[in-house]
């Protein structure tokens, strides 16, 4: 018996998604999860608003798995907690916005980098100061604590440079450089 053309749509567009969801599932790693949380976004890509329930029938994973992996989401900004009047259930709802997701995520790794590193930096520089301004110490010694600082003092320049990106891509200037096509 030949399938009705709304059946073979159904098939192609349920292909369709599975090819996204797979692509976006295995590529989620950028953003510190597991395929399987990546996979979870995915489909609440598509789906729109669910509860846990509905996505542990969706994908067969267990509730305290699906609840861990929604949280993971929500942290990095890919899945928001929504209100859905006359139901106690808390739905969520995948970040559909690509930019707002990178945005988010990008900035706070660049900044966590850019905090960590800098304070190493300070920290160090008071140390190396101290061995190049102590006359006791040979001069080879001295040397080699200088050398140290201005390695250091030239990867602050990447740091402030990349402390600039953040702020160009949270007050979306960047878009001025590097235009959104429609």
């Amino acid at each position: 018996m030949e399938r009705s053309p709304d059946e073979q749509a159904i098939e192609k567009i349920d292909y369709a998604k599975d090819q996204v969801i797979g692509a976006i599932s295995e590529t989620m790693d950028l953003y510190g999860v597991t395929p399987s949380v990546g996979k979870l976004y995915a489909t609440m890509y598509f789906k729109g608003r669910m509860n846990l329930d509905e996505m542990r029938e969706e994908l067969e994973m267990s509730k305290p798995s699906m609840s861990t992996s929604v949280r993971k989401l929500q942290e990095i900004d890919m899945v928001k907690k929504t209100f859905q009047r006359g139901s106690r259930k808390h739905t969520y709802m995948a970040e559909k916005d690509f930019f707002r997701s990178f945005m988010s995520f990008y900035c706070k790794m660049w900044e966590r980098e850019v905090k960590m590193n800098m304070e190493a930096i300070y920290e160090a520089d008071f140390y190396l100061k101290e061995v190049m301004e102590d006359q006791y110490c040979s001069q080879e010694m001295r040397d080699e604590a200088n050398e140290y600082y201005q390695m250091l003092e030239s990867s602050k320049i990447y740091y402030h440079w990349l402390e600039r990106l953040v702020e160009s891509i949270r007050n979306e200037s960047i878009f001025d450089f590097l235009p959104k096509h429609e």
